[in-house]
């Protein structure tokens, strides 16, 4: 699998949690931006398959600074995204 399909992978795998864990609160809050930049990053894959657009960097700060759930497998996977991210870049 190249880099770019593994990351579109893992930015499902992100989006799905998010969507199941946080349904309710990826309506507003931190949760909704991170939520947003996902779907936004996973159309420009999926549709422009480029990573120019891709705004997935600091979800992981910024989920930690709002939350102190360190042990949520959201967390683990947002990291997975962003440091496939950021082996593209």
């Amino acid at each position: 699998m190249d880099k770019k399909a593994g990351l579109l992978t893992q930015i499902e795998i992100v989006i799905a949690l998010l969507e199941k864990q946080c349904f309710i609160e990826i309506k507003s809050g931190v949760l909704q931006l991170i939520y947003e930049r996902y779907k936004k990053a996973l159309i420009a894959l999926e549709k422009e398959n480029s990573i120019n657009n891709l705004n997935i960097a600091g979800g992981v700060r910024a989920y930690m600074d709002s939350y102190s759930d360190y042990n949520n497998p959201l967390l683990e996977e947002m990291h997975k995204a962003e440091k496939l991210y950021g082996k593209l870049i």
